[in-house]
């Protein structure tokens, strides 16, 4: 049995997720797949991406694995990354194109015109490192103590992770959720944006886990160790 399954369709990341999986859960069986039956058969499942949304779905469907992701995303413990988090929503506006419609809601770009508090303009994608408010959710059985700050219920996978703690970016779309119970963290470009999501046994995230050292790792591990 396959403890943890990366969907390979040919526009992620992998290595550096499978690595850093490894990193967090050594003694745990992490296979990178691009096998619909190993995603259906593993305990959970991570769903990275990069490059374009139009791209992204014409692989996943290529690959025919959108109805084993669309499954896995239902029923399993389920993180999704970047790319990952945006192939979830009804639609994006890079290429547009129609999404998973799993959850809805759309995926925009960042403006062109932006510009920080001192008038400097800024650049699309955003990259970099950017601080990471998570938010409280509505879970009275878990009371987690937040770094810096006092109790608040938040969702398992924030469970060691401070408030604003620095996350890695690389993107010029996010996402717009119509239901604003999804929302577990946002970030600021220049305004507050949507960087994560959650529902039932599904969070996606917008940052890479996998590149944002000590807090990412972090929740990746607490990714492993969920059982929602």
């Amino acid at each position: 049995m396959v403890n943890v399954a990366v969907v390979d369709y040919g526009m992620g990341n992998l290595r550096s997720v499978e690595q850093a999986l490894r990193t967090v859960a050594p003694e745990a069986e992490i296979v990178v797949t691009a096998d619909a039956r190993v995603i259906a058969q593993a305990d959970r499942v991570v769903f990275p991406g990069q490059g374009a949304m139009p791209d992204c779905m014409r692989e996943l469907e290529g690959r025919g694995l959108r109805a084993a992701v669309l499954d896995a995303a239902r029923n399993k413990p389920f993180l999704g990354i970047c790319i990952g988090l945006q192939m979830l929503f009804e639609h994006s506006a890079e290429g547009d194109v129609a999404g998973l419609g799993l959850l809805r809601g759309g995926v925009l770009r960042f403006a062109a015109n932006l510009h920080d508090a001192q008038g400097r303009k800024l650049k699309v994608p955003h990259m970099g490192w950017n601080q990471v408010r998570h938010v409280g959710v509505s879970t009275p059985t878990l009371t987690l103590p937040l770094e810096g700050g006092g109790n608040d219920a938040v969702h398992p996978l924030w469970a060691g992770i401070a408030q604003d703690a620095r996350f890695y970016f690389v993107h010029s779309y996010y996402v717009q959720p119509q239901d604003e119970s999804l929302i577990q963290a946002t970030s600021d470009y220049p305004q507050p944006f949507v960087c994560a999501v959650a529902q039932e046994n599904l969070f996606a995230v917008q940052f890479h886990p996998e590149k944002s050292h000590a807090a990412g790792l972090k929740l990746l591990q607490n990714f492993v160790q969920w059982n929602p």
